[in-house]
């Protein structure tokens, strides 16, 4: 992808998570750029993901004022997983009080969602209260250690 419109893509915020760019989420999925032209193919992390328009509308403003005709599409050519999460995204969900996934790449069981580390203390004592978040991509843990409630990041 094209560094110069990866760094703007940077600049772009996931609503929900200002801390995390879209680019670091792994939502841009693919970046065609011909002349001045620019396609961003983007992948939303759930389908129906009511941040959809937002985020494109976003992606489309940011590059068009840096002077770049810009299309966005939303695709599903290559799902989005939250292995495309980078390590920089990671750090900055968990230093924003948000478990990051683990890979899903482990899973053989849904169990393993039971537990998680908890951001705040790092600790392992946690417990699954929900699986269901303030949105479709996260559950709710509680920390026995810190006494903290947080929540994940759900791997996908």
């Amino acid at each position: 992808m094209d560094e110069k419109i990866l760094h703007i893509l940077e600049t772009v915020k996931d609503p929900e998570i200002p801390v995390l760019s879209l680019v670091d989420l792994g939502v841009i999925t693919d970046v065609v750029v011909e002349g001045n032209n620019v396609l961003v193919k983007m992948t939303p992390t759930f389908v129906g993901c009511p941040a959809m328009n937002y985020m494109k509308s976003e992606v489309e403003t940011a590059l068009l004022q840096q002077g770049f005709e810009t299309r966005v599409e939303i695709s599903f050519e290559k799902p989005w997983s939250s292995d495309l999460i980078s390590e920089k995204g990671k750090a900055a969900l968990k230093k924003y009080g948000l478990a990051p996934p683990p890979s899903n790449k482990i899973f053989t069981d849904l169990e393993i969602l039971e537990t998680s580390n908890c951001p705040r203390c790092d600790g392992s004592n946690t417990e699954m209260k929900s699986p269901f978040g303030p949105t479709l991509c996260r559950a709710l843990y509680y920390c026995h250690d810190c006494k903290e409630a947080f929540e994940q990041f759900k791997p996908l």
